[in-house]
């Protein structure tokens, strides 16, 4: 240090560094702000569809842990992609298809499948002989129908989000939800006769 105490402190970026950062300094602050309400949309899911995400997940993975790790890989692959995410676009069937993306290869990659046991199990525990016969008829749908009816009334999910995350059209998701209820509607009389 000198000893001229009135002396200021040096700046040590080179002179053209000033210029450039004030010029960059705009467009960089519209960049951030974009990016930081992506990563505030994310947060926002996370929070609020943790539980419904595992439950979902469970359906397919089988097993609660598996599918917590689904959830989270998902989550890491939904921050890590942030910038394909439209403005516009539905946050929850985005993250939704992520996750049931992640869950599928957990399964593939440990050898796993789909049984009506993890579907009974990524509900509530049964607590009456019917909830566990509907659990059962639920273990029996085809894979696509399922997790239609686990996305609209365990996640609760708008058609629109449905079809985003399985990627299909709105028009199916319906028809889907449709058969989806008329063959737990089957099942339940069969397992109940």
């Amino acid at each position: 240090m000198s000893g001229d105490q009135n002396e200021k402190p040096r700046d040590l970026r080179a002179p053209g560094d000033m210029a450039k950062q004030e010029w960059l300094h705009p467009r960089l602050s519209r960049v951030n702000n974009a990016d930081d309400e992506r990563l505030g949309r994310l947060e926002r899911v996370y929070l609020e569809r943790f539980d419904q995400f595992v439950r979902v997940a469970r359906a397919i993975t089988g097993d609660v842990e598996s599918a917590r790790d689904a959830v989270q890989e998902a989550f890491a692959r939904a921050v890590r992609a942030r910038k394909d995410l439209l403005d516009d676009q539905a946050v929850d069937a985005w993250v939704a298809r992520i996750v049931l993306n992640c869950a599928h290869e957990l399964t593939r990659g440990r050898g796993r499948s789909f049984s009506a046991e993890s579907a009974e199990e990524a509900l509530e525990p049964p607590d009456d002989a019917e909830r566990q016969q509907v659990r059962r008829a639920l273990g029996q749908l085809p894979e696509r129908q399922r997790l239609a009816l686990f996305l609209r009334y365990y996640a609760g999910f708008e058609y629109s989000q449905i079809a985003e995350a399985l990627g299909i059209k709105v028009g199916t998701v319906s028809a889907t939800l449709s058969a989806a209820r008329a063959n737990v509607a089957r099942l339940f009389e069969e397992v109940g006769t």
